[in-house]
């Protein structure tokens, strides 16, 4: 397996780098196809590089890609979904998942390199497995309103309630930072946070029926418990909750092809202004571009 900075050395010592990274994503989507048996669909999200680009999440143009993706494949092979998101919006992930599990007959593998992370992690947990390396992370699934935490306002809310009951002389602290949400905020955040956890135990007790799905909700949907949003979880975490996790490590020759295709990707999302990709093993390719403020 060629290192990040191999292939580093390699794309710059090449008279075209584009070229030459395309050719060898296709070249390891090729190899894991062959090393499974399995249709490939990657999912990146150039987020890391530039988190404040647009379309960096996941939203509603994607099912494009995914449509783009999805053509022309034998979906009787099922499907290796390699996913690397910060996340994104509830509603779009929910038409993605339902689409790809009617297309695939439910039978989806999820592939996390380094980070799938809130409806990314939602997208892993509909999944029939997820394959993990020491590296790789999920994330809490506690949904965002506005970039603004759901469970966090709803704690702080009911906080300031107990609050002013007890000490009614902090109404006016509490006035000033409730006041910075609309007034159907609290409520549109009580109902985000009810639809993600429905989607969540819906897709989990689809792909493993005897979960424990309180447990589950303690790691990935508690905010009390998970503290951040942006808090990893590991493949041994995800394992003592019961999720279906299968080492990366456990397979030399897919371990290899996967990173080495990761390090394509964020190659390419570091050298130029992609906000996201999304292709497959047999040449489509969906690419969505930015334009550099500086």
């Amino acid at each position: 397996m060629p290192s990040w900075s191999e292939i580093v050395n390699i794309v710059n010592g090449s008279s075209n780098p584009i070229e030459t990274l395309n050719t060898n994503r296709s070249s390891y989507l090729n190899e894991i196809s062959s090393i499974t048996g399995r249709n490939v669909i990657t999912y990146y999200s150039g987020w890391l590089k530039q988190p404040d680009a647009p379309n960096v999440e996941i939203n509603d143009t994607d099912k494009n890609a995914f449509m783009n993706a999805v053509y022309n494949l034998d979906r009787t092979k099922g499907l290796d979904l390699i996913l690397h998101t910060p996340g994104g919006v509830i509603a779009a992930t929910e038409s993605i998942v339902e689409y790809l599990k009617s297309m695939f007959n439910g039978d989806i593998r999820a592939i996390v390199p380094q980070l799938s992370m809130s409806a990314g992690t939602m997208i892993s947990l509909a999944c029939k497995e997820i394959i993990m390396g020491k590296q790789s992370s999920l994330g809490p699934i506690d949904p965002q309103n506005g970039g603004v935490p759901c469970q966090g306002v709803i704690k702080e809310f009911y906080n300031a309630v107990e609050e002013v009951k007890k000490e009614p002389s902090c109404l006016g602290l509490w006035q000033v930072i409730i006041s910075k949400y609309h007034p159907t905020f609290l409520s549109e955040c009580e109902n985000i946070v009810k639809w993600s956890e429905t989607l969540a135990e819906k897709w989990l007790k689809e792909v493993n029926p005897e979960i424990d799905i309180d447990l589950v909700k303690k790691v990935f949907i508690s905010h009390d418990d998970s503290f951040s949003h942006s808090r990893h979880i590991s493949a041994e975490e995800c394992k003592r909750v019961g999720l279906r996790v299968i080492d990366l490590e456990s397979n030399q020759d897919l371990q290899e092809a996967v990173l080495s295709l990761h390090h394509c990707y964020m190659i390419l999302l570091d050298m130029t202004n992609t906000s996201k990709i999304v292709e497959n093993q047999i040449g489509a390719c969906y690419i969505q571009q930015y334009k550099d403020k500086t």
